[in-house]
């Protein structure tokens, strides 16, 4: 996976509108009522997968472990560690600004 400028990435119309509408949202009580509504229970349920794994990937736990703790799939795992190495960099965003691993200048 080519690493993206997520900044810059041009987005087509429909994507556009749904960031727009995500970036709306004021609460998490907002964001959990959207996302309930658009997605179905399986796609909230492989969303919450791959974004619990992010901390212990972060944390260099090895994919075995994480899925004996999680229950996520290594493929699953193997997907959002390739993401976080060579994605558009969302999760290392969201996670640094949560707070769930220290800002790191290399990425």
């Amino acid at each position: 996976m080519k690493r993206r400028d997520p900044a810059t990435a041009d987005a087509p119309p429909a994507l556009e509108g749904l960031i727009q509408a995500l970036l709306s949202l004021r609460s998490p009580g907002e964001a959990r009522a959207f996302l309930e509504d658009l997605c179905t229970p399986a796609e909230l349920e492989a969303m919450s997968d791959r974004w619990r794994v992010v901390p212990l990937l972060v944390a260099d736990v090895p994919y075995r472990e994480i899925h004996d703790r999680t229950g996520v799939s290594v493929t699953t795992i193997g997907r959002v560690a390739r993401c976080l190495d060579l994605g558009a960099g969302g999760y290392r965003i969201a996670a640094e600004r949560l707070g769930v691993i220290a800002h790191d200048a290399s990425h």
